[in-house]
């Protein structure tokens, strides 16, 4: 039986993740990564044929971190937990949110074929819990519900990423309230 890899998938993609975070993804080059690492640039190349398919393991991987909260909290019913979702995790995980959040396209210029299958599926789980959830709310709608959860929380939490920092806790109280508001029954409007 060998001996286990000295640099995990997970610490290459960790190392990528700070050097993202701290200068953005065209640092984070192959031999950036392995030079932070302390590793010979063959053993990213042992684990990741490209450049870009690190770097397309790394969003996905962000990705689905991110989405695991907010699928749980929709299974719950708690849609309010879930909007509020998006600003905690930023805070606890701020360079993996900037990661997710702000740079895929920088990340991801190209995206590789041997990941395609996960791109198409990466939002199965969350489309899924909103359809759920919101056959449960009656009233609500999929798309008010789906502000509430992805729209409002992104825009919310996004100006503070972009300048590095994470989203002050006022954030919270102004997604809870938007979200109540936006899930709050609209009275029909009747001709008269």
């Amino acid at each position: 039986m060998g001996r286990p890899g000295k640099f995990t998938e997970d610490r290459i993609l960790d190392t990528a993740m700070a050097i993202t975070a701290e200068e953005g993804p065209a640092a984070a080059t192959m031999a950036a990564i392995a030079g932070r690492l302390g590793a010979p640039t063959g053993s990213l190349y042992h684990r990741f044929a490209s450049r870009d398919l690190l770097m397309a393991a790394l969003w996905l991987r962000g990705v689905r971190r991110f989405q695991h909260g907010v699928i749980e909290a929709l299974a719950a019913g708690d849609v309010e937990a879930a909007a509020l979702h998006t600003p905690r995790w930023c805070r606890d995980h701020l360079a993996e949110a900037a990661t997710v959040l702000l740079h895929r396209r920088e990340l991801v210029a190209r995206w590789p074929g041997e990941l395609a299958g996960q791109l198409e599926g990466v939002n199965t789980g969350l489309a899924a819990a909103l359809d759920a959830c919101a056959a449960r709310l009656p009233g609500v709608g999929r798309e008010r519900l789906l502000f509430a959860v992805v729209d409002l929380p992104y825009g919310a939490v996004r100006r503070h990423l972009m300048a590095g920092q994470p989203p002050p806790p006022l954030v919270d109280e102004l997604v809870a309230r938007a979200c109540r508001a936006v899930l709050d029954p609209v009275p029909e409007v009747r001709g008269g």
